[in-house]
């Protein structure tokens, strides 16, 4: 169970960036494929994190 809790946290602080930047920046003019719309966005940064945080897991397993 221990070896989720990276990748976990790293999905939830990359959905809520990813929402986050589709609140505070996003694409007015909804041509965007990401940040037109909230879903896509925070699943792009759910997915972001995941792959972030799993690395840097990674790399500190190793050490």
């Amino acid at each position: 169970m221990k070896r989720f809790i990276g990748p976990v946290i790293g999905i939830i602080v990359g959905g809520i960036g990813g929402y986050l930047y589709w609140q505070q920046i996003g694409c007015e003019s909804g041509t965007c494929m990401i940040t037109s719309k909230p879903v896509n966005s925070t699943i792009y940064g759910g997915v972001m994190g995941y792959l972030i945080f799993g690395l840097i897991d990674d790399l500190i397993k190793k050490r």
